[in-house]
């Protein structure tokens, strides 16, 4: 059950690790640090609701956070996932500051924020972050629509194998929690098709299942486990970013 809590301020990182800041010009990223505050993301925190105002925009380092969607009487579904390679307020670029999609905390760690109207005031005069915000909610809208094709036509193993392998990229560790519950959740299915697709996936020992733990033991099996959306995601980013 997704749950209301507070970032928590930390000790500020010594160098960045969050991919969007170090693709900015030395000066403009050093006065965008400057600004942020380092915070603690807690598990199950609810960072937005879809359609209020955004408090803090975030760059998470070692943390990462699932955009979610809600229809009445129905669990959240997840549609997009922002670790250390993005942001959550990307929107702020546009002038607007409602969340288009609820956003929770799925994996425990750090992060950089920023107020809202702070953020914004520092895009306005930063045409490289307002460039590189731009073309990031260029990549945010391919996983979005990416990921609704992938719930419509692939089934629950190569969906959950692609799943697993985002978290695997934003979690920088081989091992993280996740039950079967709230995998069932963010896909969308029921509890028994996860429990049956994460029995395969270990069976053939591409990851290890206990108790809530997952660990990936076999990355380069589980990438060919997973549907194309996986393979897609990841080009589209390194094309939009990295040339």
């Amino acid at each position: 059950m997704l749950k209301k809590g507070i970032a928590v301020p930390k000790a500020k990182p010594e160098s960045v690790v969050n991919g969007l800041l170090a693709l900015l010009p030395q000066r403009e990223r050093a006065r965008l640090l400057a600004a942020c505050e380092p915070v603690e993301l807690v598990f199950g925190t609810v960072l937005c609701e879809a359609g209020e105002r955004y408090e803090h925009a975030y760059f998470p380092l070692t943390g990462f956070i699932s955009l979610v969607t809600k229809l009445a009487g129905h669990r959240p579904l997840e549609m997009g996932l922002i670790g250390s390679e993005g942001m959550l307020g990307a929107s702020l670029a546009q002038g607007t500051d409602q969340a288009p999609m609820g956003a929770v905390v799925q994996g425990a760690g750090s992060a950089l924020r920023l107020g809202v109207v702070q953020c914004q005031k520092i895009v306005l005069s930063s045409p490289a972050l307002q460039h590189l915000m731009h073309r990031y909610l260029y990549v945010l809208m391919k996983q979005l629509s990416q990921s609704s094709a992938c719930l419509s036509f692939h089934e629950i193993e190569p969906r959950l194998a692609r799943w697993l392998l985002m978290t695997h990229d934003r979690a920088h560790a081989d091992c993280f929690h996740l039950t079967h519950e709230y995998l069932a959740d963010m896909l969308g299915v029921r509890r028994s098709g996860i429990t049956i697709a994460a029995g395969n996936l270990q069976s053939r020992g591409l990851i290890h299942y206990r108790r809530g733990e997952i660990t990936v033991v076999d990355r380069a099996g589980l990438e060919a486990a997973s549907c194309e959306c996986y393979a897609l995601l990841i080009d589209d980013y390194n094309a939009s970013l990295r040339s």
